[in-house]
């Protein structure tokens, strides 16, 4: 007989696998630090916020200044400098009378007005201290730039006033600029931005002062040539473009308001109209432009 074949084993039971559930990951809460603030010392949050008024009112501190010099040199050509009101003969000086030397202009006892229109010479002042906050410029440069605005600010009213520039106000502004701009030079821009201002304030008031020799009244009078001889300096001190592009700006803005008088019958064809208030405005916009 053949043999039974061999039994197979028997499989042994497949126990059944639980399927693994992932657990949820629970964020640990974020505890967030208590921020501690830095201590203040007493007083100079207060300072910081009032710094700038201060410097607001030390610029208005000059007004009076200003004023005194409007009402002292605003005078006909050869006339002695104004030293009181000219209605009652109040004297004229820092310490008296405050009221003439202030916003209002009135002299204290008489009432009349005294120098530059009210409020003018103040705004004026505002207008200097925003373009130097707008051209900014090495320690040397901007204070070339503050010592002619000094300086400009009562040329332009006594010129628009009585058509004249006194060489007590044209001199210094030109001299100072010069030796501030030395300073900037030796400080850190070399010689030749310096030399090239030299020769632009030169150069720039021969070419005022050559009219006046060649055209007489007719061209432009000495006193512009000395303010020209600040500007030029100021302008040249940045390139010999900046120089032409003052020039060019001065007498645009001359020849636009001449022809807006002109049309509006306030002057006439043979009006002198003067030129300092335009030169100085030609070289504040041309050096904002190129800042």
């Amino acid at each position: 007989m053949p043999a039974d074949p061999p039994s197979r084993p028997l499989a042994a039971p497949v126990e059944p696998v639980e399927p693994v559930v992932p657990k949820p990951v629970v964020p640990e809460p974020v505890v967030p630090k208590p921020v501690v603030p830095e201590p203040v010392e007493p007083g100079t949050r207060a300072q910081s916020r009032g710094r700038p008024w201060a410097r607001l009112a030390a610029v208005l501190a000059v007004a009076p200044v200003l004023r005194l010099a409007v009402a002292r040199y605003a005078v006909p050509p050869g006339a002695p400098d104004r030293t009181a009101c000219p209605t009652c003969g109040t004297p004229l000086a820092l310490d008296r009378p405050w009221p003439a030397l202030g916003p209002a202009a009135r002299c204290p006892a008489c009432r009349s007005r005294v120098g530059a229109p009210p409020g003018t010479v103040e705004v004026a002042v505002l207008a200097a201290l925003a373009v130097l906050v707008s051209a900014g410029g090495t320690p040397g440069e901007w204070a070339a730039l503050a010592w002619w605005l000094g300086w400009a600010v009562p040329l332009v009213f006594v010129d628009a006033a009585v058509h004249r520039l006194p060489d007590r106000l044209t001199w210094p502004a030109a001299v100072g600029v010069q030796v501030l701009l030395g300073v900037a030079a030796l400080a850190a821009a070399g010689p030749a931005p310096w030399l090239r201002a030299a020769a632009a304030g030169v150069g720039l008031a021969l070419c005022f002062a050559a009219t006046t020799l060649v055209l007489g009244r007719r061209g432009f009078g000495l006193g512009d040539a000395k303010l020209a001889l600040g500007v030029g300096a100021l302008l040249g001190w940045y390139g010999w473009p900046v120089l032409v592009l003052g020039v060019l700006v001065t007498f645009t803005l001359s020849a636009l308001t001449s022809l807006a008088l002109l049309l509006a019958r306030r002057v006439r064809w043979s009006s002198h109209l003067p030129f300092g208030p335009f030169l100085v405005l030609g070289a504040v916009v041309s050096l904002l432009l190129v800042r």
